[in-house]
Order: C-alpha cells, then sequence, then structure tokens
C-alpha cells in the first residue's frame, strides 16, 4: 500500500463550483475508485488550492491508472475540465514525497 499526496489549482472563481460537485460524487466513480485499489481517500481545499490524500493498492501509478482507464473517469474528468488550472497542459498535479508517518 501506498499513501499518495497531490495538490492542484482552482481556476479563480470556481471555488463554490469545485465543493458543489463534490457534494455527490457519482457512486459509478466511487465504485470505479474501490475497485482500483484506491481507499481512505480525501480532498482538501484553501481557497484554490486543492491538496489530495489516498491510500492505494498496490501503488498509485497502478490504481490511480486503472481509474484513468474507465469511461466513468472520462466523464468526470472532462465535467470538471473548466475548473481546474491547467488540466489540459497535461501537468497540472504537483505530487509530494512522504518524509514522515505516525502510525
Amino acid at each position: 500500500m501506498e499513501r499518495h499526496c497531490f495538490s492542484f489549482e482552482l481556476v479563480p472563481g470556481q471555488e463554490q463550483e469545485y465543493d458543489r460537485r463534490h457534494r455527490a460524487v457519482w457512486p459509478e466513480l466511487l465504485a470505479a475508485l474501490r475497485d482500483s485499489g484506491v481507499h481512505n481517500y480525501s480532498l482538501f481545499r484553501n481557497g484554490t488550492t486543492v491538496i489530495g490524500y489516498a491510500e492505494c493498492e498496490p501503488d498509485a501509478a497502478t490504481a490511480f491508472g486503472q481509474v484513468a482507464g474507465t469511461e466513468v473517469n472520462d466523464r468526470w474528468t472532462a465535467w470538471f475540465a473548466d475548473l481546474i488550472a491547467g488540466v489540459q497542459g497535461g501537468h497540472w498535479q504537483t505530487h509530494y514525497s512522504e518524509v514522515f508517518h505516525l502510525a
């Protein structure tokens, strides 16, 4: 299992819409995440900065790679493309290395 942390930026002015859309995440997307090995997944927002954390089996690249290959993820990603800054450019997420963990 790999703990995975990342961040990205929202388009300024889209913070409330981003929150609103996450109040009812589609059940089929939740199932795809779980089925792909993504668990204990949280998103935190401060202004336009979003930080994500997930525990992934066997690792983040494999788990999120499986999710990325689903039709529901394609629809979700397209629905959020207008809210996330730089998503069209390809390098819109910043990944963080774990340096400490208290279990």
